[in-house]
């Protein structure tokens, strides 16, 4: 499908089924993947599974966000208004989610608890990050990329150069050839 909208879609269906798998989505869009097939694959047959693939495959291939893929089959399947109606669907309760907690806890910051989740939360995220740089040049050989890893985290632990700085030149560096 091009873009042309069946005139079976129900919008308003796509959109309330999708502001649910929102909230099942921990870790992302694509975490709920399998239901979205089987509602529009399956049940609906909005997409064949030729176009469902393709459509996880597109929006992964492109910059930006991953949930983009949720518009792309949204696109396919009912053409702007199913793209517009899945990706509201499934960004909104997530969105709105994340925004009250933010308030709220910007509310509370000079609470005991807030402050000990803040203070619990920084050695969970920075482990994190840590271990995703690990995975990511675990496989890539040489030093020169550890170093600069190093060099880049000493910069960002012990002076105030903008992290943009950083990443340009790591972008400079990369584009060179030098890691």
């Amino acid at each position: 499908m091009t873009g042309a909208m069946p005139l079976s879609v129900d919008l308003l269906a796509l959109f309330a089924h999708f502001l649910l798998l929102s909230l099942l989505a921990i870790g992302g869009a694509i975490t709920v993947a399998p239901d979205m097939h089987r509602v529009l694959v399956g049940e609906m047959g909005l997409l064949s599974d030729v176009q469902f693939n393709a459509s996880i495959a597109i929006a992964q291939a492109s910059p930006g966000p991953n949930v983009l893929f949720v518009a792309v089959m949204g696109y396919q399947a009912a053409g702007l208004p199913g793209a517009a109606a899945m990706l509201a669907g499934i960004m909104l309760p997530s969105t709105t989610l994340a925004l009250a907690a933010a308030r709220w806890s910007h509310a509370r910051r000079d609470w005991r608890a807030v402050r000990a989740f803040k203070a619990g939360m920084a050695p969970i995220v920075i482990a994190l990050m840590f271990a995703t740089g690990w995975i990511l040049s675990a496989e890539t050989p040489g030093w020169r990329h550890m170093l600069l890893t190093v060099v880049a985290a000493v910069l960002v632990w012990r002076t105030r150069l903008h992290l943009l700085v950083m990443i340009t030149v790591g972008a400079i560096v990369g584009g060179l050839g030098w890691v």
